[in-house]
């Protein structure tokens, strides 16, 4: 189908999870400026689901709760309220995030089956993560053959770093090619990069700090707004610690569980499953829950993360050469301002003095007027850059084709 500037035109995006689906559908009456009209999610895939829709303003639209056996019922109940809507006719295409686009894929893509078999072999270097991507493309494939796919990398926006930030100090050896520093969430940092004029004015072009603190939580040093260090690598596991991801520990504790008799696959599921918040508080991975707890555990939990925190906005203030403003975002960088001010506080020796007042009632610019580094808090919007990035590859698909 071709891409069309006609309002009654619009964009899917598809955000696969391995027991959950966030999706956002997007008006394309501007070509550059895709509009969101819907977003939502599926949830507790594999057992009782619930499917929510919101509005453009965040009002609850629709809702059900039902079995969800799998992804392919969770796409069918999605394309099912679509074309009771009257929007199913209207798509043009489909956007997706994929974690993962290995060292082939820089950029958004086609999705076509060549380039889906290469995706297929990233599948151990992401395990936990780019099976759910894939499936939900292969999924509607089977659902909408015709219609056409985009996917879009959290790898990309890290692949110009130097040299020196993307590789491990390791030995030249074919099995190791593809093991190197590849960097996630960007995508998110894709997005909040392209927004930091609008609130950081001149200094977006600066050295700036961007965290994404979330159940899956990194940090990114900009520099000019492109990626210059990043605090996950090889996988989304490494960096600080995440909702129940361990964050970055000696390889050789690996090792030394192994040699104890726990297997890969039990390893994995402590480190990815039962490590983080989850495993030091005993109770919880939710970051409310944990600063609403006054257990000892749970103290420690919040003390962690901020203290590896703090640890790596000082390593990228490093590698920057210093820095001019910290961005918060994602959903404990942008809902737990106790967090905030804890890491804002550890900041000071690098020039960070927050606004009390403006970080509680969670303003967008929380640091001090005298603050010599600003600190901003800036919701992100994945779909939103999955939705343009999708745009730009069907219209490029469109004019090739009329060539």
């Amino acid at each position: 189908m071709n891409v069309d500037t006609d309002q009654s035109q619009s964009l899917l995006t598809i955000n696969s999870g391995s027991s959950s689906l966030r999706f956002a559908l997007f008006s394309i009456h501007e070509p550059d400026t895709p509009q969101c009209l819907y977003r939502g999610g599926i949830t507790a895939i594999g057992g009782g689901g619930r499917f929510h829709v919101h509005d453009a303003g965040g009002d609850l639209f629709h809702a059900q709760d039902t079995a969800i056996p799998d992804h392919g019922h969770a796409l069918q109940i999605l394309l099912a309220w679509l074309s009771k809507e009257m929007l199913l006719q209207k798509l043009v295409g489909v956007g997706h995030r994929v974690v993962h686009g290995g060292r082939r894929f820089h950029a958004p893509v086609r999705v076509t089956e060549e380039n889906l078999v290469y995706l297929k072999t990233l599948i151990p270097l992401a395990p936990n993560h780019q099976p759910a991507c894939l499936l939900g493309i292969t999924t509607l494939q089977g659902l909408q053959p015709g219609l056409p796919q985009v996917a879009c990398f959290d790898t990309a926006f890290h692949h110009d770093r130097p040299a020196v930030e993307q590789y491990f100090a390791l030995p030249a050896h074919p099995k190791l090619d593809d093991v190197r520093r590849y960097g996630f969430h960007g995508l998110s940092y894709e997005y909040i990069a392209s927004i930091l004029p609008d609130h950081l004015g001149k200094l977006a072009d600066g050295k700036v700090i961007v965290a994404h603190l979330g159940h899956g939580a990194s940090l990114c040093a900009m520099n000019q707004r492109r990626s210059v260090a990043t605090t996950m690598t090889f996988t989304p596991l490494d960096g600080i610690p995440m909702g129940t991801r361990c964050g970055s520990i000696d390889p050789a504790v690996v090792l030394y569980l192994q040699d104890q008799g726990m297997t890969a696959g039990a390893v994995s599921d402590l480190l990815y499953f039962q490590s983080g918040l989850l495993g030091v508080s005993k109770e919880t991975d939710d970051m409310a829950e944990l600063l609403a707890s006054s257990s000892a555990q749970a103290q420690l939990a919040i003390e962690q993360f901020v203290h590896h925190t703090v640890r790596s906005i000082g390593s990228l203030a490093a590698a920057l050469g210093g820095v001019d403003a910290l961005v918060f975002t994602a959903g404990i960088g942008e809902h737990a301002a106790p967090i905030r001010a804890a890491i804002g506080e550890r900041c000071q020796w690098l020039g960070l003095y927050l606004d009390r007042s403006a970080n509680q009632l969670g303003h967008t610019l929380i640091s001090r007027s005298d603050s010599p580094v600003g600190a901003w808090v800036i919701g992100t919007d994945e779909e939103s850059m999955i939705a343009r990035h999708s745009l730009r590859v069907l219209e490029h698909h469109k004019q090739r084709n009329t060539l």
